[in-house]
């Protein structure tokens, strides 16, 4: 149990499907519901961030040989801003490490570069354009 600003949260593994609703009504509620359904779900790991019983934060974590990728990122707009992304990132992380993962990886939307940045993330200037949003790649080694 991590202390998130005096609410008592748990990070737990989740099964796909969980993340869905959270990536489509924080990352892409223009999108069909569809859009946030991956292919590789079932491949991943994925878990996320419960104040008591409801999920108010989310991350997919795929793994191929020692590279993870991290995809969907999103927290509840009402639980922005208290620290619960960046925790869920630390814990991904150490599960990284876990795993003998010797690279952490993401396509960061632009402007929540500096986000990944304070969390040790950089920016490897590789940059695209997806369904209208700017995104550059951002790595850590770890």
């Amino acid at each position: 149990m991590e202390l998130f600003n005096y609410i008592e949260m748990e990070i737990k593994m989740i099964n796909a499907s969980d993340t869905w609703q959270i990536r489509h009504e924080i990352m892409w509620p223009d999108q069909p519901f569809e859009f946030v359904q991956l292919e590789e779900d079932n491949a991943g790991f994925h878990f996320g961030v419960f104040d008591e019983e409801k999920l108010v934060s989310i991350v997919s974590c795929f793994i191929d040989g020692k590279e993870m990728q991290f995809r969907k990122l999103a927290t509840l707009e009402e639980y922005q801003g208290r620290g619960i992304a960046s925790s869920l990132l630390k814990h991904i992380l150490k599960f990284a490490k876990d795993k003998n993962v010797q690279k952490v990886w993401c396509n960061a939307r632009s402007n929540k570069k500096s986000f990944y940045e304070k969390i040790g993330l950089l920016d490897t200037q590789k940059t695209f354009t997806k369904a209208g949003q700017e995104f550059t790649i951002m790595e850590i080694n770890l």
